[in-house]
Order: C-alpha cells, then structure tokens, then sequence
C-alpha cells in the first residue's frame, strides 16, 4: 500500500503545471495571443489585425499606449499584472518593426492594472480615432 501511495504521491508532483518562474512572455504570447495572431504576429484576415507592422505607431500616437492595454485581448488575458505589463513589452520588443518611439518607457504592473480596469467596448472605432482611418465606403 505504502508503494502505491509513494508512486502516486511522484505521479502528481512530476506533473504539476509549470511554475511562474518557469513562465516566460514568450511563452505566454504562445498560450494566449498566438491563437489569433499567430506565431509571426500577422493578422487573421477579416478578424484579427496584424501585431507585426502596426505596434510602433501606437507607441507613437496619444493615447495610443493605453490603446494597446485596453483592447478586450490583452485587458481580460488570465494574467497577473506583472506578467501582462512583461508580456507587453516583449510583444513591442518582437513585433514592433522599426522600433517604438525614442521616449517610450516600458510597460509596468501599476499601469497596466489601471488600464486594464477598463477594457474597450468598441474597439475599431476607438483604432480608427486614434489613427485617423477611415471606414470604407459602401458602393
């Protein structure tokens, strides 16, 4: 009995899910962002935009950096502030093509907590505002 009870007792430590410390941006950007915006950061067509070659703008542009904190995406992700505001500033180190603006600062837990506290509710709408695009005209 005692030599079932230690094989089991292993069994369930040996499988216990990783550890924060184990935890890497890169690693959450795989769990719960590359599902849409897929490994390389480019778009689904049709319903997800690209990361790739559209970040640094926002780094660039008022309110642009809330923006990015505030999507439903990243405003509900099940992460601890700490690990989104981490995970943030590794999606800008990897996708932002040609670089975030000179005087951007990283993201930190205290900012992105505020932030998050109020996800967008119409996010194309608020993307166009920010940017200045357009919608396309019916024919």
């Amino acid at each position: 009995m005692r030599a079932i009870l230690a094989a089991c007792l292993v069994a369930a430590t040996s499988a216990r899910p990783a550890r924060a410390a184990e935890r890497t941006p890169a690693v959450d950007y795989a769990l719960h962002c590359q599902g849409c915006h897929l490994a390389d950061g480019s778009a689904t067509p049709g319903r997800v935009p690209a990361l790739a070659g559209s970040l640094a703008r926002f780094t660039r542009i008022p309110g642009g950096r809330a923006y990015l904190v505030r999507v439903p995406g990243v405003a509900q992700a099940p992460l601890d502030d700490d690990a989104l505001a981490a995970l943030l500033n590794w999606v800008l180190g990897r996708f932002a093509t040609g670089g975030v603006a000179p005087d951007f600062l990283p993201y930190g837990a205290e900012e992105v907590g505020r932030l998050r506290r109020l996800p967008l509710l119409d996010v194309e709408a608020e993307r166009r505002r920010l940017t200045g695009e357009r919608t396309a005209e019916p024919p």
